[in-house]
């Protein structure tokens, strides 16, 4: 694909988005292109949160100066919604999956709280060729690498297990909250993915939360990357899995498929990637970005029903 064509390929979507607003405003899902409301939504990756005080403050956290980039993005979005709900506080019980060698679990532990880091399992990853650019982790030695938290607490607040996504231990249950950042794209298929999203909340207690990004198709809701090393989740996808979990009494912060109103959100990153400016970027034939999942498991029910 020429950068033209993935150009095109993106206004396509933008197109199709604007033809459907009427849709997402009768849904009640805010598809404002610059309007924060201060509290994050299950929604795409855009410029306009690295401008944000919020997104500055994490940054310095994690030892870094804010980009353009999705990763930091997926990383700043994971601690800020957890953040928001109460989750980063002193006490509190996290579980990560396919950790690799990031830097959250350390992040967590300087706030207090203890964490199980998780990936697959070392042979394996290895076996897939996940040991490039630090994307498997082989211990817990691997998790504080830029020392955000001081040692004594790290090793007393973090444990490492590894763990298959597509099947979870049933001894891993009661934590507050858990996440994982662009991973359940690698479980094979997209029905796989989607089966993640289900499971992976057995590990939380009753009103535990659950923070989880992945790739979003923004070229097509039909056709797509899927039975595939990395599956790209169309809007359909998204969609289903959601109302799915609500039916069953999760909650879903609402879907917000708003792209962004700055230049960073019209760039395209193709192959190979530079990543000065990589909000979107190239896949194949396809335009993908980040999408951020809230979700809330189930409270118990109150004597009255409630």
């Amino acid at each position: 694909m020429t950068g033209r064509s993935a150009q095109q390929s993106m206004q396509k979507y933008i197109n199709h988005c604007y033809k459907h607003m009427q849709t997402i405003e009768e849904r009640n899902w805010i598809a404002t292109l610059i309007n924060d409301t201060g509290r994050r939504k299950s929604e795409l990756c855009k410029a306009k949160d690295i401008q944000s005080e919020w997104y500055a403050k994490w940054c310095t956290e994690l030892k870094e100066s804010p980009r353009p980039h999705r990763k930091q993005w997926e990383y700043t979005f994971i601690i800020q919604s957890l953040f928001e709900r109460g989750c980063i506080a002193n006490g509190k019980r996290g579980i990560a999956f396919a950790v690799g060698t990031e830097p959250l679990p350390s992040l967590f532990a300087k706030y207090g709280c203890e964490i199980l880091a998780t990936d697959i399992h070392p042979e394996k990853g290895t076996e897939l060729g996940w040991t490039d650019a630090d994307q498997l982790c082989f211990g817990v030695e691997d998790l504080n690498r830029r020392q955000l938290c001081d040692d004594e607490v790290f090793s007393k607040k973090v444990k490492y297990r590894p763990v298959d996504m597509n099947d979870i231990p049933e001894d891993i249950k009661g934590f507050d909250f858990n996440w994982s950042s662009c991973s359940f794209e690698h479980l094979g298929t997209i029905e796989k993915g989607l089966l993640f999203l289900k499971n992976q909340l057995n590990t939380l207690r009753p009103g535990g939360w659950a923070v989880h990004t992945t790739e979003f198709n923004l070229s097509s809701n039909d056709l797509t990357l899927d039975n595939n090393n990395t599956v790209i989740f169309r809007a359909k996808d998204i969609e289903s899995i959601v109302n799915e979990l609500r039916k069953e009494g999760h909650f879903v912060e609402e879907l917000d498929y708003s792209l962004g109103g700055l230049p960073e959100d019209f760039h395209v990153d193709l192959f190979p990637y530079r990543g000065d400016v990589h909000l979107r970027l190239q896949v194949g034939e396809y335009v993908a970005t980040s999408i951020g999942l809230i979700i809330q498991k189930r409270k118990k029910k109150s004597w009255f029903g409630l």
